[in-house]
């Protein structure tokens, strides 16, 4: 990776791609790995030099690895300590939750985590009154997890934009460590400790905590961390900085596209229930106008995903067989399918006459067949 210093890196990501600035609250999501230790020692010194707001910290124990996890936690509370950072922590039963939902254990984590933040975020900007559109949450994701993701999409495929594989920032949720390795961030915790800065250490003197479940190779991540990525940069050492080049080239013709699709929906979709005073009820479906059919494509799957993406909402993933549902639904001249109707997501109804392509909940459109 660059020479430029892992601090210089992320005060650079910070102000050039404005994810964050001197009067910015940011809530720092610190598991008590490498990554996210070196995040909370990087984002206290950019705090002290006026290039952060109010910082805060989460840690999420998931109870998933027993006396490890709880390990973690005290890890994460002495390192709060030390670096006079207030600390949000909780306990949730992660694997009791998704035997409850039957959903897959890392995805529960995920959102059950997300959901802790946004709410230590509201917090947080509560506590510094700052409006909670200006709060962060920032987590320790490197150039390693990026291309982790990249090769993960390669494998099992991926939609529009897909291969830009992680955004600078998401909502409120930004990544300022995109540019920086795993390696820099460790040799960063190591020459702190060797140069006499407080650091904090667990039981057994280490400057981070290792999960050991990131060596089994049985998970998805885990595999292509340890089995595809070391491999590939025996073929180019520089497969970081290469491949991240590679992957903001496709961000900027992404972001442009989108723009596009985004005017695209404004012109093309009319949403169902709108109410002057509280604005647009999204999750009331819309219909796509027949104009929609005429254009490209590729604009036309872009359109798509948007529209589901407002409709399911933003924690909801849109499936790729779902988008296709809906463009079935014009036909190869571009025009509405007349009596075209699919069942997506579960609980959509996807309908067609000459008057567009309609995208309601499914009770929603069985009332109004039995009204017709």
């Amino acid at each position: 990776m660059s020479a430029t210093s892992v601090i210089d890196r992320m005060r650079d990501a910070l102000a050039e791609r404005a994810l964050g600035g001197p009067d910015t609250p940011a809530l720092l999501m610190v598991s008590g790995g490498s990554d996210s230790t070196a995040l909370a020692y990087l984002a206290a010194e950019l705090h002290e030099a006026g290039d952060l707001g109010q910082l805060a910290m989460l840690h999420v124990n998931h109870q998933l690895r027993g006396e490890d996890a709880d390990a973690d936690a005290r890890f994460v509370a002495q390192l709060a300590e030390l670096l006079g950072v207030p600390l949000f922590s909780c306990e949730i039963d992660i694997a009791r939750e998704a035997a409850r939902t039957g959903e897959n254990v890392e995805a529960v984590a995920r959102r059950e985590r997300y959901l802790a933040a946004n709410e230590a975020l509201e917090s947080l900007c509560l506590h510094t009154a700052a409006p909670l559109a200006d709060g962060r949450i920032v987590t320790a994701h490197t150039a390693d997890d990026r291309v982790e993701s990249f090769y993960m999409r390669s494998i099992v495929g991926t939609g529009p934009g897909g291969f830009r594989a992680m955004r600078y920032r998401n909502g409120p949720v930004v990544r300022p460590l995109l540019d920086v390795s795993r390696d820099d961030l460790r040799s960063y915790l190591v020459k702190r400790e060797r140069a006499g800065e407080p650091v904090a250490v667990d039981t057994e003197g280490n400057l981070w905590r290792e999960d050991a479940t990131n060596a089994h190779t049985d998970r998805f991540r885990a595999y292509v961390r340890h089995e595809i990525v070391p491999r590939a940069k025996e073929r180019n050492p520089q497969l970081l900085d290469v491949l991240c080049r590679t992957m903001n080239l496709v961000a900027d013709e992404d972001d442009m596209l989108e723009a596009q699709a985004e005017v695209l929906v404004e012109r093309q979709a009319s949403w169902l229930e709108q109410a002057e005073a509280l604005g647009v009820d999204h999750g009331a479906g819309c219909v796509l106008a027949p104009a929609l059919g005429a254009e490209p494509r590729a604009m036309q799957r872009r359109a798509v995903v948007r529209v589901l993406g407002l409709v399911l909402g933003s924690e909801a993933r849109v499936e790729t067989a779902s988008v296709e549902a809906v463009l079935a639904a014009y036909d190869a001249s571009g025009a509405p399918r007349g009596g075209y109707v699919a069942n997506i997501q579960g609980d959509l109804a996807v309908s067609a006459n000459k008057h567009g392509v309609r995208i309601e909940p499914m009770a929603a459109f069985r009332a109004r067949r039995k009204r017709d």
